[in-house]
């Protein structure tokens, strides 16, 4: 989408929003028909619904039975992820992880265009067409999920904890490199190769390699918290896409200042030592994953069973 961004905004930014309410409409019957429900209670609480209208029998899901009203319901939707936010180191640091993968994504909308207009003098709306480098990364991304699920379900074999389930940290295992060689290295090689005497096909290629680390990062980030959270899981997302949009709203309010005061070589470099640091969260879990998930009061309640 922030390709047709910079391609129409010579023509007024009002376009975008009207291909983005296009290509939404157009989506919304195939995820209504096609994408089924996997959340336990709900599922359980249909089945009770139907054996209710066909037999007539008095039998209501566990759900149903204790549920809240919708003013509780309100206030815990609020109060659970804030909570869950500030006393979750693991939540925590997922989400300032995840928050700023995706916000890269948006710094790139500004840092491209002054990076290719000022450096090879293409016209403003050319340099949409390279975020396209980034698109091919994400959906190499996204391919490497699916080995990556192969790789999580393996895990089951060596679950010593829950025999016969995969082990939640086997969701990282591809987020390590895919934030230390693409996020980091490909921000560094977009930072360094931002250069007049270097073809522009160098700079396009460290974005492509953080459009792939950024894919895997967010995916990995959004299956762990899954499993590990399980029947928390809805109020340990809604704290990172909390932290995803905001990111996403003011950091590109800040990149071309900070490209424009630090020179391109050194704002990219700035995001690529953020991006280092940020690194070494999945490594902490795969080391003591197991034990985090024990001594967290939210993980080790978090079985619906």
């Amino acid at each position: 989408m922030s390709v047709f961004c910079s391609i129409s905004i010579g023509d007024g930014t009002t376009r975008i929003f009207y291909i983005q309410l296009i290509f939404y409409g157009a989506l919304f019957p195939v995820f209504y028909l096609l994408i089924r429900e996997t959340r336990g209670p709900i599922i359980l609480k249909r089945r009770a619904q139907q054996i209710r209208r066909k037999l007539g029998s008095n039998v209501y899901a566990q759900s149903e039975i204790n549920a809240p009203a919708l003013l509780q319901v309100l206030k815990e939707a609020i109060a659970r992820p804030t909570n869950m936010f500030f006393t979750e180191w693991v939540l925590f640091f997922f989400t300032l992880w995840s928050a700023f993968a995706f916000g890269t994504i948006f710094i790139f909308t500004q840092s491209i265009g002054q990076v290719f207009a000022s450096l090879y003098n293409w016209p403003a709306y050319s340099t949409g067409y390279v975020q396209v480098a980034v698109v091919v990364g994400e959906t190499l991304g996204c391919l490497a999920s699916f080995y990556q699920d192969r790789l999580y379900l393996q895990s089951a074999s060596r679950n010593t904890e829950t025999p016969g389930l995969p082990i939640p940290e086997a969701r990282l295992y591809l987020s390590v490199p895919g934030s230390f060689l693409g996020i980091t290295a490909g921000l560094f090689v977009y930072a360094w190769t931002s250069h007049p005497s270097v073809p522009w096909i160098a700079p396009a290629i460290g974005l492509g390699m953080v459009g792939f680390g950024i894919m895997v990062v967010v995916t990995a980030v959004t299956t762990y918290i899954t499993d590990a959270y399980s029947k928390y899981a809805a109020s340990a997302l809604a704290a990172i896409a909390f932290g995803e949009n905001l990111f996403a709203a003011f950091l590109p309010l800040a990149a071309q200042s900070m490209y424009r005061k630090l020179g391109f070589g050194w704002a990219s470099s700035l995001l690529g030592f953020l991006a280092l640091a940020l690194s070494f969260a999945p490594v902490v879990l795969l080391i003591w994953g197991g034990e985090a998930r024990r001594r967290s009061p939210f993980m080790s309640q978090a079985s619906y069973t």
